[in-house]
């Protein structure tokens, strides 16, 4: 990027800025206007911003986005604290999503041409973490019942880590089927990227979270550094695994739940800087979306594409939900609700990049393009209904609040991003 480049952004994000506090009471997000902007930039011709998302700088920022989304959500989720309110999460991740990801692939292998099963999955898999960020009034309007706004969170922070390493062996599938290496390569990359990621994440994040604890409680830590620390361990994870061969965002993800275990009175340091510093990355990432991606991408829609991405916010989304509800005794319109805020945001764009650019498939393009055009319609479809559902759905439990019901049952509210 140029000067000019940044200066442009800046100025932009200064403007959001200075409205960003009436916005929110609006069906307009920060996602959309910044993935709105950017391709309003493409659109505009400005050759200032020709760049590609995977070129240096913008790869740079896309990472360590990615690195803060991981660590920073798993470490929101206190273990301890959410075994008192497992039920509702738990049928969301361990039904709700194997089912979203089968039937995402079934309907790739049905719409989409020329996919062979693994690659079917492996869209299918990149498309299913959701982002509770994308619809912030879902999880953050206090008139909707605190365990639903919480099953979400929940839902949202650790499915992301999760469908990592399932998305990591689609990957090594896909690529050996497409006889790109052999087999035998793809299980060792798979044993490494995953075996790897996972163990050093638990020893980075355990290790570092008891080590800042220690100085912490002794006075030995500033508080500015604090954060810094903190932050400094998921980095830490990211880049030892990737140095011998790991998985490097698994690393984050599993150092992030780790470090919440063993520190969990140093996590809000990182709740802190998240809400501001990991915004900014956040939207700006949305932004070089837009120009680098969604723009691009206009004219290469077709109508499977479309339909793909409209079933798969859609019917592959809340059928799996409503199966995996099934016995709990919610009611329809609090399914209707958990089922359509299933938003897609950064997660898929950066595991689209960074997994499909990973094996150079042949068809990762058009799998790129499948991503893309499914985040592109989600931030805006579940942008522009957050606020209004989210207060139908409040009006509703308000009216049928007092009757005993499963969305009445109070948890502990965790932070949400």
């Amino acid at each position: 990027m140029e000067f000019d480049d940044i200066a442009l952004v800046a100025g932009f994000v200064l403007a959001y800025s200075l409205v960003s506090r009436r916005l929110e009471t609006t069906p307009i997000t920060g996602p959309m206007v910044f993935v709105g902007f950017g391709m309003f930039l493409h659109a505009s011709g400005w050759e200032i911003f020709e760049m590609e998302m995977s070129e240096g700088a913008v790869r740079v920022l896309a990472e360590a986005t990615l690195v803060l989304l991981l660590f920073t959500d798993a470490i929101r989720i206190d273990l301890y604290r959410l075994r008192a309110q497992l039920h509702l999460p738990a049928r969301l991740l361990g039904i709700g999503l194997p089912l979203t990801v089968a039937g995402g692939t079934v309907l790739a292998l049905v719409l989409l041409s020329g996919l062979n099963f693994w690659e079917a999955a492996l869209v299918a898999a990149i498309l299913s973490p959701t982002d509770a960020a994308l619809g912030r009034a879902v999880v953050s309007n206090p008139r909707v019942p605190v365990r639903i706004r919480q099953a979400l969170n929940v839902e949202s922070g650790l499915n992301d880590g999760i469908m990592l390493p399932v998305i990591t062996l689609f990957l090594a599938l896909a690529a050996a089927t497409g006889d790109i290496e052999s087999t035998a390569y793809w299980s060792e990359f798979v044993a490494k990227q995953i075996g790897y990621g996972l163990l050093i994440g638990a020893v980075v994040g355990y290790g570092g979270g008891r080590l800042i604890h220690w100085f912490a409680s002794r006075d030995f830590i500033d508080g500015a550094f604090r954060q810094l620390a903190t932050l400094a361990v998921g980095v830490g994870a990211f880049a030892l695994a990737e140095s011998i061969a790991g998985n490097g965002f698994v690393a984050a993800f599993v150092a992030g739940l780790a470090f919440g275990q063993a520190a969990r009175e140093e996590c809000q340091g990182a709740y802190d800087f998240a809400e501001d510093e990991g915004q900014l990355l956040a939207l700006l990432t949305f932004l070089f979306f837009g120009v680098a991606l969604a723009g691009p991408a206009i004219g290469d829609l077709t109508w499977r594409i479309a339909l793909y991405a409209l079933l798969s916010l859609t019917v592959v989304r809340m059928l799996p939900v409503a199966i995996g509800l099934l016995g709990s005794g919610l009611r329809l319109p609090t399914l209707a609700y958990i089922g359509w805020f299933g938003p897609r945001g950064l997660a898929s764009i950066l595991f689209g990049l960074f997994i499909l650019e990973e094996a150079d498939l042949p068809v990762g393009d058009d799998l790129l393009l499948v991503v893309v055009w499914t985040v592109m319609a989600s931030v805006f479809l579940h942008g522009v209904s957050a606020v209004f559902l989210s207060e139908r759905y409040g009006a509703w439990f308000e009216q049928h609040g007092r009757d005993p019901m499963p969305e009445s049952v109070v948890v502990e509210d965790m932070p949400t991003r």
